[in-house]
């Protein structure tokens, strides 16, 4: 298992001099509003970065609260969130909780996990980000990035994100939560990849165990 703080430590430096911050978290910095984190989140899902932070921009231009984005027909949402991933399902999606919002919370994004996973569309890891990058609250958000490497790591032994969460948890401190999915998406997306990472250019390569990688570069 790798030691997790030296794992951090190593992360941070390379995060901070070298990656790209994750989309959501980027909008969350300009923005500091739960409802553009979560409309973020919804567009991101099985979308890339680039396309995410294009149609969110577009999007927020028009409509930037619940009460505005009532005030659009799911066929304008679509075409200014194209070409998103199943654009015209998450245009209904987004409609659908914007109507939740203003109708149940007062235009407001709950800032608990138990309501906001009540929420259409919204799984633990769309809920534990807006906790995270909408409200400042702790949080693990387990994506497939934060899956495969806690598994590769040899800090949990896991099948599904689920399971990966609770055992965060347990092993991982406090201050190190809210922190983890920023590092390890980035991680994930330039060196520790799906399919033949790149342990060669990986600060993590001498004390990484390589759990499950059959073939790296």
């Amino acid at each position: 298992m790798a030691p997790i703080d030296e794992v951090i430590e190593r992360l941070k430096e390379f995060y901070e001099k070298k990656w790209n911050i994750p989309v959501v978290t980027e909008l969350a910095k300009k923005r500091k509003d739960p409802f553009l984190v979560l409309i973020s989140c919804i567009l991101s899902l099985r979308t890339k970065d680039e396309t995410t932070k294009k149609a969110s921009e577009k999007l927020f231009k028009v409509a930037k609260t619940p009460y505005e984005m009532l005030q659009l027909k799911e066929e304008e949402i679509a075409k200014l969130i194209y070409p998103v991933g199943f654009y015209n399902t998450k245009a209904k999606t987004i409609k659908e909780i914007s109507k939740v919002l203003v109708e149940k919370y007062k235009g407001r994004v709950p800032d608990n996990l138990e309501e906001l996973l009540k929420l259409k569309g919204v799984g633990r890891k769309t809920a534990n980000l807006v906790m995270i990058e909408g409200y400042g609250k702790p949080g693990i958000c387990v994506d497939t990035h934060v899956h495969r490497i806690s598994n590769r790591l040899g800090w949990v032994r896991t099948k599904h994100p689920d399971e990966t969460e609770k055992r965060l948890k347990e092993i991982l401190p406090p201050k190190y939560w809210m922190q983890i999915n920023r590092l390890f998406v980035s991680f994930g997306k330039n060196i520790c990849k799906p399919i033949s990472p790149l342990c060669s250019k990986c600060p993590l390569n001498d004390i990484c165990p390589k759990i499950g990688v059959n073939r790296h570069r």
